[in-house]
């Protein structure tokens, strides 16, 4: 069905919204400075908010719908990406007023920037087309910069953000030249017409190899392994309420765009990418398993925590099944909310003297601050995989994904790297309820923190056991809309 140019613009009022919105707040921070950081913030919520909810009431969720010649998709499953990601950057924005204020932080263009880098999210999991694809992938790369390197007082800040901006720079080289071999073997840029002449030859070499390219530069974009050398550095380096967005927000773009690029663009090519994308989920998930026990920094911890889920979410697409990428939307699903929770926690780390980081700090909180050990060994478990907490539905899918799609040793060696990576996990258990207690924190974390971190932990166990299958269904339809 042909659209006119107002038809094909309803469909895109979320993007809209978001472009013209970030816009007007860029002027009115312009003009009326830092002390409108506060109102700036707060207008950011209430953007993303308002772009969820024109998400939710799209048109397009009834039905798919191709804009642009081909270059976006508007379906089910850009839409639970969409509401996913939107919340995630919400609740990052919330989070980081206190932060922002207590560090001497507190500038408009910090929510302006994740707003920015939510467009291009926005674009990203609807992208249909090569070059959509990698303006999607710019648009949220280049605010991400940014916001790595925001305190730019700070040596480890700045050197994120270096570190973060040249690596980038490196990914997005191997993602153009892919594309552009994808391109010259098959003479078209769409999804679309890529699949159709995969499918319709038998020398697929030059198109392999353009797609492994394309893999490589995904697989930096979600911090999977061997693509992951950026991400301790930044997790550590930049300020804690962005590296709690980082985890989030950009994890869950990323993954959509890779289901829908790999499962969309080369069905016809799956015997090609498939153990391809297998050996960089075992990869990751060793990489988190084992790195991440000598590590003594809460957020480098997390970070190799990152990596190893991305590694399980990378277990059930590559599965190339609805059921593999119905079972990554309900893992990243999970992971979203176990990550914000954690990190709220994380943001209550702070005493007189400012924010402390070291894991050692968690020490005997079970003493000092019982309500937040209980939230933490919640959401600890989670993270670990403990029955019945969500993570563990999380991981049971994407793994029962691999094997139906005959993948027993993939889901095997998951398996297993989950038992390690519990060692660390649980270790941090340990310290908060049986070591001798650290200095306490800050009691008056804010009602942002406190609201974001219970939420997470009733979320995660067992509230959310209530809520699984409502999130299967709906993972189920977003998936479906792919195939």
């Amino acid at each position: 069905m042909e659209l006119s140019l107002a038809q094909t613009l309803t469909f895109t009022y979320p993007e809209l919204a978001l472009a013209i919105g970030a816009m007007a707040l860029l002027i009115y921070g312009v003009f009326r400075g830092d002390k409108a950081a506060g109102q700036v913030s707060l207008a950011s919520v209430a953007l993303l908010v308002f772009a969820g909810v024109l998400v939710i009431f799209s048109p397009g969720a009834q039905q798919n719908v191709s804009l642009f010649n081909g270059a976006f998709q508007i379906d089910a499953f850009a839409k639970f990406a969409k509401v996913l990601i939107y919340g995630a950057a919400a609740f990052a924005i919330l989070m980081s007023d206190r932060y922002l204020a207590g560090e001497k932080l507190g500038r408009f263009e910090y929510p302006v920037l994740i707003v920015l880098a939510v467009l291009g999210m926005s674009l990203m999991v609807s992208a249909t087309d090569l070059i959509s694809l990698y303006m999607g992938i710019e648009t949220q790369s280049l605010a991400l910069y940014i916001l790595a390197s925001f305190n730019r007082d700070s040596r480890r800040s700045t050197e994120a953000g270096l570190k973060y901006f040249v690596l980038g720079a490196l990914s997005s080289c191997l993602l153009l030249y892919g594309a552009s071999l994808v391109y010259g073997f098959t003479g078209t840029t769409t999804f679309e017409g890529i699949a159709s002449v995969a499918a319709s030859t038998d020398q697929n070499t030059g198109l392999v190899i353009g797609l492994i390219f394309m893999i490589s530069g995904l697989a930096f974009k979600v911090s999977a392994a061997p693509f992951h050398m950026w991400t301790p550095d930044v997790y550590e380096g930049a300020p804690t309420p962005v590296t709690a967005f980082f985890a989030a927000a950009p994890k869950l773009a990323g993954m959509a765009l890779f289901a829908r690029a790999l499962t969309v663009s080369f069905p016809g090519v799956l015997t090609d990418w498939q153990p391809v994308i297998a050996l960089i989920a075992v990869a990751s998930m060793a990489v988190g398993a084992f790195s991440a026990i000598a590590q003594t920094n809460i957020k480098r911890l997390m970070a190799y925590s990152s990596i190893g889920h991305m590694g399980y979410a990378l277990v059930g697409l590559a599965a190339g099944t609805t059921q593999g990428v119905s079972s990554v939307l309900i893992y990243m699903a999970i992971y979203i909310v176990m990550t914000i929770g954690t990190f709220a926690v994380i943001l209550m780390m702070r005493r007189r003297g400012g924010m402390t980081e070291n894991i050692s700090d968690l020490s005997g909180l079970s003493r000092t601050n019982a309500p937040m050990a209980l939230i933490m060994t919640v959401l600890l478990f989670s993270l670990a995989g403990v029955p019945p907490a969500a993570g563990f539905f999380g991981k049971w899918f994407v793994f029962l994904a691999a094997v139906d799609a005959g993948l027993i040793w993939l889901a095997v060696v998951g398996v297993i790297a989950s038992a390690i990576s519990a060692f660390y996990y649980l270790r941090i258990v340990w310290f908060m309820w049986f070591d001798e207690p650290a200095p306490a924190f800050e009691r008056d974390a804010g009602p942002t923190l406190t609201v974001a971190a219970w939420g997470s932990a009733l979320l995660m166990f067992p509230v959310l056991t209530v809520f699984i299958g409502p999130l299967i269904d709906i993972a189920g339809l977003a998936a479906a809309s792919l195939f």
